[in-house]
């Protein structure tokens, strides 16, 4: 028998027996037009396409053969053999539930024309038996920390020397060092994700009116927010804390911008007019970082890390503002990183002693006066 969807033939023409190659590519297909259909991007469509080809290949079995053993075999290896992360394995299972919730779907009749083609029907192999558990308000390695205050300005300031060091040695690439110290310290300064940092442009500062003495750079409109599922980037503006973020980022813009020609609205572009790329970045990071040989759990979302967390414990803002600033929707997710840091907890015992300390110095002077 033969069926068409959008232009598909399920069978070779002439032949009695359905190709289920060519069926299955219609039903990721068919997923395919329904995840853009709910706006989501096409890299999250590729991705999750991958996933459903992936477990293919490891069960031997096409979609409509699956079973609840063919994916705990899959979850199973995936965290056991291939070592994957709690949130990865997470994910994947998503994609598998999401396209099974599509494929199982009447209204779509992918489970209709398989069981008259090849008499198994699609059904849904992630349930609460073997999916991963989201007790924790956070995925994130525990490896993964803010720097401290103290590592931070040890990168700063290694940032600031590479450029020199480069002019002085008389290599190529001072330009795209002094891009990239300022990318980190902008990273910081406003407390962005890579995405958000990278597709910053000039035009994204404004004036505070509130806060004048900051200039053109007292609020950032961050317009590639990360986005909900199925939905726009999210947009937030951020206001600046710091006046040194308002100085050094005034002086990129009219002194670094323009060694890349004219006109020039990205803030952080390569000499070819593209977006600088996160493995530029990270890769200038991670040698800054096995330079000064900090230890590991540092990289480009520690900035904001310690965004938040300097912010919280050691500046004394409210975790409101720093959520708003941060663009979280929940104030748990913000409270996650603004766990005491080391810095913050020695300052507060330091605090603690020297109370301690001048009651007892001031109560001792009270008794010698009398």
């Amino acid at each position: 028998m033969t069926h068409h969807e959008d232009n598909v033939t399920f069978a070779t023409f002439g032949q009695g027996a359905p190709d289920p190659d060519v069926f299955l590519e219609g039903v990721l297909d068919g997923w395919a037009r329904q995840q853009q259909a709910k706006d989501f991007a096409t890299a999250t469509i590729d991705t999750r396409r991958r996933v459903i080809m992936s477990l293919i290949d490891f069960s031997g079995h096409y979609p409509w053969e699956w079973t609840l053993a063919d994916a705990d075999d899959y979850f199973s290896h995936a965290r056991a053999v291939r070592n994957l992360s709690h949130g990865t394995v997470r994910s994947y299972q998503g994609a598998i539930k999401l396209f099974c919730d599509y494929a199982c779907d009447p209204r779509y009749d992918w489970s209709e024309l398989s069981a008259r083609m090849f008499g198994q029907v699609f059904a849904q192999v992630v349930t609460e038996l073997n999916r991963v558990t989201h007790s924790a308000p956070t995925e994130a390695r525990p490896a993964k920390r803010p720097f401290t205050q103290h590592e931070l300005q040890s990168v700063f300031d290694l940032a600031d020397l590479e450029v020199e060091r480069i002019i002085e040695s008389g290599r190529k690439g001072a330009v795209a060092a002094w891009r990239d110290a300022i990318a980190f310290k902008t990273a910081y300064s406003w407390g962005l994700r890579s995405n958000e940092l990278r597709h910053l442009q000039v035009v994204d500062f404004s004036r505070n009116s509130r806060a004048p003495y900051l200039g053109d750079h007292g609020v950032l409109r961050v317009r590639w927010g990360k986005a909900h599922r199925g939905s726009a980037k999210k947009v937030r503006s951020v206001l600046t804390v710091w006046p040194w973020s308002a100085e050094m980022i005034d002086q990129w813009i009219r002194q670094g911008l323009p060694r890349y020609g004219h006109p020039i609205n990205d803030c952080f572009p390569t000499s070819t007019g593209a977006l600088v790329g996160p493995s530029q970045l990270l890769g200038r990071l991670r040698s800054l970082i096995d330079e000064l040989g900090l230890p590991p759990g540092l990289d480009l979302h520690s900035f904001r890390r310690s965004y938040a967390t300097h912010l919280v414990t050691g500046e004394g803002y409210d975790v409101t503002f720093v959520q708003l600033q941060l663009g979280h929707e929940h104030a748990a997710t913000t409270s996650i990183y603004t766990l005491p840091s080391p810095d913050y907890q020695r300052l507060a015992l330091e605090r603690a002693h020297n109370r301690t300390i001048n009651a007892a110095v001031g109560h001792h002077t009270s008794e010698t006066n009398s």
